[in-house]
């Protein structure tokens, strides 16, 4: 198997037999964003969505604080988080364009699957930092982006400015301790750009020189 070929949908019963590990890296390989203006419906059923949101709670969890939630944006809740964008949009810019408005708007309505990632910095034990609960939370949407893969779809995290306005806090109850992280968008690719070049190992490792001189420290496999 190439684990470059970046696969639309992972051969997994195959890879399973023959090797885990392979199959592994092939899923993990085999996952890019997909902009949410080119994911459509279908989207997850209800099984598959179960899957996706199960797989976040394998993530690494220091203190089992569960420190992050998700929030679903059903179809039927999009006409107010589209308010949201374009008020959050005005707010900062309040000459903006009518088009500029609707496109902001626009974003809401994007993508079957739509979810808000939250991550709580009070929630349980208060010496475990914030830095780690959205490292617990980068890897249990990880785990989530994956699993999407698997299944077939495409998917994509996505932020933005909107994320710290007061009108976006309001909408999803947010308290003074929690933090909009990003959104998560899964669906059908409409299409996919070629695969693009991952960073080798050389290119973010290295190793902590013995005589303590870490500027000139290396990785070689």
């Amino acid at each position: 198997m190439n684990l470059l070929a970046f696969p639309s949908r992972p051969p997994v019963a195959a890879a399973v037999e023959a090797d885990p590990a392979l199959l592994a890296a092939a899923l993990m390989q085999s996952r890019q964003t997909i902009l949410p203006k080119r994911l459509v419906a279908p989207g997850p059923d209800a099984k598959q969505l179960d899957a996706i949101l199960t797989a976040a709670a394998t993530a690494p969890d220091h203190g089992q604080l569960l420190p992050w939630r998700f929030v679903l944006v059903p179809q039927e809740a999009r006409d107010r988080l589209g308010d949201v964008f374009a008020a959050a949009l005005l707010a900062r810019d309040a000459l903006a364009a009518a088009e500029q408005v609707t496109q902001a708007r626009e974003k809401a309505y994007r993508a079957p699957l739509l979810m808000l990632l939250v991550v709580d910095e009070k929630r349980g034990d208060a010496d475990i930092d914030l830095a780690e609960r959205i490292v617990s939370a980068g890897c249990a949407v990880q785990n989530m982006l994956l699993m999407a893969t698997a299944l077939g779809y495409g998917s994509a995290l996505t932020s933005g400015k909107a994320l710290k306005s007061d009108e976006l806090r309001a909408l999803f109850g947010l308290d003074a301790a929690e933090h909009a992280l990003c959104f998560v968008s899964i669906g059908t690719a409409l299409s996919r750009k070629p695969a693009r070049l991952r960073p080798a190992p050389r290119d973010f490792v290295t190793s902590l020189s013995p005589d303590g001189d870490a500027a000139d420290s290396s990785f070689s496999l």
